[in-house]
């Protein structure tokens, strides 16, 4: 027995826009056509039973397509059959249709009655809800997978600002839907997004144009059909723009319409995922054998033969003669070849959609296989019935398993996921080429789904670097991204880190403060040791003062070393030899303690350094005030009835010396005790650690300083008083001159040492001790030595006793 099956066809052949279309549709009906006759002569597959098919046409209208879906699976356009009619279908199950926008409408109508379907062409995601198309299975894949696949796209060549583009139907509007979901993970934002009305308007079109011409972005992303996208694709040659990267779907990436010669300039470079392509075997000799037979006067193949060859047919009916001319196109014979031609029809280069028609009927076929040889117990229905194939019900038609070795579906009715990534690239004829430059599969490891070869691929204006679409360039490392007001977080500007802050990575969003002992390098892109100061002798400052100090003390030795030498002058006998010794010898200290200023602070040096200067300056100060002390009593010992000296000889000298030098010992011995200077660090905002003597005890230290300021300002004082007291070398003058200098510079130094930061605190320290000590060596024992050595004839006890000169 041979039983007849029906598969039932529903295309758009007569596509309203393009020609273009009509010659797609009758391939993929052809291509059907094809299908089942292979099928049929397969002893293989349903052996003795033929499968037939019915044809109807939906003129890419809802209505149209519903109405011939109805008539397919009932033989009536008025009523449908069902379930519970217990009459076996006209038709057991549906090819079609091409547009998701028809599928939804037939699937959720004949859903109802769990008529099967099985689309070629409509990829919308919602088209996967099993509970509201129950019966609808197709061999496109979803668009779940090629919104995930573009946005892994943008991921993979760093496009974060984008432009989006759909059509006004179900296909573009749930895609671009997924697409921006599946962009959020990645930080991608969208610099605009447009909708291409479905009825043509060029305002509306030439105000999608003018929103991207004026875009910063330069990727664009579409998600809509061949003849949406041609619309605005037009507009876009027209007005000559070439710098935009445009991003296709399935829906026009292969379009011969869309990537015509006449594009090639402004459409160069685009890319987009394809359904894979595949060969079949023997369908180029099926497409081109066909011929009109002029006798039955089919309108369709009539129609299709004059578009095919520009032609006139004559056609000749049982009524009427009738003859189609066309102003000056030639007369048509039927006997032209297809092989002669190069038309999209018969071009099997780029089998995608075509193939997917082949696939969905031999899943029907499978599917009908399955059911004939089905078992008792091992079937797929849940009661582990066999269904009668004989009287076929719609509900038994059940496509959900394995079908074959080369194609399934999966509990949504999907295939499996998989896409070829196809770049236009020009040939040398002008034309554009289809290059395949990578591959996706949803069936490899979560994140390797890619496979791209980048130096295959031609971008934009035919460049062969990849384009960057970005609302801001990346933030380089050592600045971080602070967010523009009111704009996508893909637009922000660009801050440097703070001093002490680095940022390692690209588009950083917050600087990290470095640890303590750390500080910024000057790119701000790692923390280096921060660099440690103190006042070395390495350096140039610590050489100079070193030097200075140095000299000092050389100097007063040499003083020393004169006055040894000419101890039996009467100028070194009338000057308190003694006190001068001692004056000198302090005076030495004084610049040697200096020296424990330099270099790096210990806790021996903290403490050496401050108490040395505190004793040795006190001991020298009270020289200077022995001396001034000294001179004033002798010309008060002069007068009649006196005898002051008495009280201010040379032990009284040395007891009131120690005893103001014993004072500032006593201060040092409890600083020290209660809280002696230390060795600290200092972070310093530019970077430095500045290693420096902490005084410890405040009030120690100033304790210090005052005392030093107090006997300087009683001797200051004493000397003035004696400064016009008659002698031909008045000491007490130039005593009070140094004690002049010696305040000016102490009192500079306060806010000088405050103001100074790091090394150059420690450096004012020393310069002040070296300033003022060189004061009372110059002033005091610069005129003696210049009598000494130049004027030796005025080194006589006469001279010093001649009153001098009134002036």
């Amino acid at each position: 027995a041979v039983l007849f099956f029906q598969v039932n066809g529903i295309q758009s052949i007569h596509e309203h826009t393009q020609s273009f279309q009509r010659k797609f549709s009758f391939r993929w009906l052809q291509s059907m056509i094809f299908a089942i006759e292979e099928i049929n002569n397969n002893a293989n597959i349903l052996p003795n039973i033929t499968l037939g098919y019915s044809i109807f046409d939906t003129c890419s209208t809802h209505i149209n397509a519903l109405g011939s879906a109805i008539t397919l699976v009932t033989g009536d356009e008025k009523k449908v059959s069902g379930p519970t009619c217990g009459n076996a279908p006209h038709v057991p199950v549906i090819i079609g249709d091409a547009s998701s926008t028809s599928s939804m409408v037939i699937a959720r109508t004949l859903g109802v009655f769990r008529i099967p379907m099985v689309s070629y062409f409509a990829s919308c995601a919602c088209l996967s809800n099993k509970n509201e198309f129950p019966s609808f299975f197709r061999t496109v894949p979803s668009d779940n997978f090629q919104a995930k696949a573009m946005a892994g796209l943008l991921k993979q060549f760093g496009w974060t600002w984008v432009g989006l583009i759909s059509g006004d139907d179900d296909y573009g509007k749930f895609g671009i839907q997924i697409f921006k979901e599946e962009i959020q993970h990645f930080d991608v934002c969208i610099a605009f997004f447009e909708i291409i009305p479905k009825i043509y308007s060029k305002q509306k079109i030439m105000n999608i144009v003018e929103t991207i011409k004026h875009s910063s972005a330069k990727v664009i992303v579409t998600f809509a059909i061949e003849a949406d996208a041609y619309s605005l694709l037009q507009e876009i040659v027209h007005q000559n723009i070439s710098d935009k990267q445009w991003i296709a779907t399935e829906a026009w990436i292969t379009s011969s319409l869309v990537s015509s010669q006449e594009n090639h300039q402004f459409l160069t470079g685009t890319i987009g995922f394809a359904i894979r392509k595949a060969e079949i075997v023997g369908l180029k000799e099926f497409l081109c054998r066909i011929h009109p037979d002029v006798n039955a006067s089919d309108p369709f193949i009539i129609e299709f033969w004059e578009a095919l060859f520009g032609c006139t047919l004559q056609v000749s009916s049982n009524d009427t003669s009738l003859v189609t001319l066309s102003g000056s196109k030639s007369m048509c014979t039927g006997l032209e070849n297809l092989n002669d031609i190069r038309s999209i029809y018969n071009d099997v280069s780029q089998l995608r959609a075509t193939y997917n028609v082949y696939k969905a009927v031999y899943a029907i076929a499978h599917s009908f296989h399955n059911m004939l040889f089905c078992k008792p117990g091992t079937s797929f229905f849940k009661n582990g019935d066999c269904p009668d194939i004989f009287n076929l019900q719609f509900w038994q038609v059940c496509l959900n398993k394995a079908l074959g070795e080369f194609f399934s579906f999966d509990s949504n009715g999907d295939p499996i996921a998989a896409y070829d990534i196809i770049n236009w690239q020009r040939n040398a004829d002008g034309s554009i080429a289809f290059v395949k430059v990578g591959q996706f599969d949803a069936t490899w490891n979560s994140g390797k789904e890619f496979e791209i070869i980048e130096e295959k691929i031609v971008w934009a204006e035919g460049q062969t670097k990849v384009p960057k679409s970005m609302c801001s360039e990346s933030c380089s490392p050592g600045t971080r991204k602070a967010a523009r007001e009111g704009q996508p977080i893909c637009c922000f500007d660009c801050l440097p880190c703070a001093d002490g802050e680095i940022s390692n990575t690209t588009d950083s969003l917050e600087c990290l403060k470095c640890p303590e002992d750390y500080w910024s390098n000057i790119q701000k892109t790692n923390c280096i040791l921060k660099e440690i100061e103190y006042l070395s002798y390495g350096e140039t400052m610590g050489v100079v003062l070193t030097i200075m100090s140095i000299s000092g003390a050389s100097i007063t030795l040499f003083v020393i070393t004169v006055f040894l030498y000419y101890k039996d002058t009467a100028i070194v006998k009338a000057n308190n030899s003694e006190l001068s010794f001692l004056l000198l010898f302090s005076l030495t200290l004084c610049f040697l303690c200096s020296l424990t200023f330099i270099g790096q602070p210990l806790s021996w040096s903290c403490m050496l350094r401050h108490t040395a200067f505190g004793i040795s300056f006190v001991l020298c100060i009270s020289c200077v005030l022995g001396k001034t002390i000294v001179v004033l009593m002798a010309f008060r010992a002069t007068l009649p009835g006196k005898n002051i000296m008495k009280y201010f000889g040379p032990l009284q000298q040395r007891a009131g010396i120690f005893l103001c030098t014993l004072v500032q010992i006593l201060i040092c011995i409890l600083w020290l005790i209660l809280s002696p200077p230390f060795p600290t660090k200092t972070s310093h905002y530019s970077g430095r650690v500045i290693l420096e003597c902490n005084v410890g005890s405040v009030l120690g230290f100033y304790s210090v300083l005052g005392y030093i300021g107090f006997l300087a300002c009683m001797c200051f004082f004493l000397a003035f008083l004696g400064r016009k007291l008659p002698d031909n070398f008045n000491e007490a003058k130039f005593i009070t001159f140094s004690m002049l200098i010696f305040c000016a510079v102490w009192i500079t130094f306060i806010p000088a040492y405050v103001s100074s930061p790091g090394k150059y605190t420690v450096a004012v320290e020393i310069f002040a001790i070296w300033s003022s000590s060189f004061s009372l060596l110059v002033c005091i024992f610069a005129p003696k030595c210049y009598i000494i050595l130049v004027r030796p004839e005025k080194n006589t006890k006469k001279h010093l006793m001649e009153k001098p000169a009134a002036s």
